[in-house]
């Protein structure tokens, strides 16, 4: 048995082709986030990469769209979206393929 801890690992991301990792791998990445209100995230996309963010908690903003507990969105590659923490949250972060450098700000799409 391993003991980590969620602050052990950069901004949530816990699984992927990146370390610190416990599960180095590029088929995918897994993040756990818990974030403040009003958190923001620029509008990006990834090139290559399918973004799934499932909310666990609180309510969040993905371009003009509202979500809340128990949703889950898919953002397919060269789709952009930004991205604000209407309450405080906690999100359920995989992509897929684990491509670290696959984030691109909107003007670089």
């Amino acid at each position: 048995m391993e003991r980590h801890h969620i602050s052990d690992f950069t901004n949530g991301w816990i699984v992927g082709n990146f370390s610190p990792s416990v599960h180095k791998n590029s088929e995918f990445e897994v993040a756990v986030k818990v974030l403040p209100e009003g958190s923001l995230e620029p509008r990006h996309a990834q090139r290559v990469g399918t973004e799934v963010t499932i909310v666990i908690s609180g309510n969040i903003r993905m371009n003009t769209y509202s979500f809340s507990e128990g949703d889950v969105i898919v953002i397919p590659p060269r789709e952009a979206s930004d991205f604000e923490a209407l309450s405080d949250c906690s999100l359920v972060c995989i992509k897929f393929p684990s491509a670290p450098e696959d984030k691109y700000l909107e003007p670089q799409l």
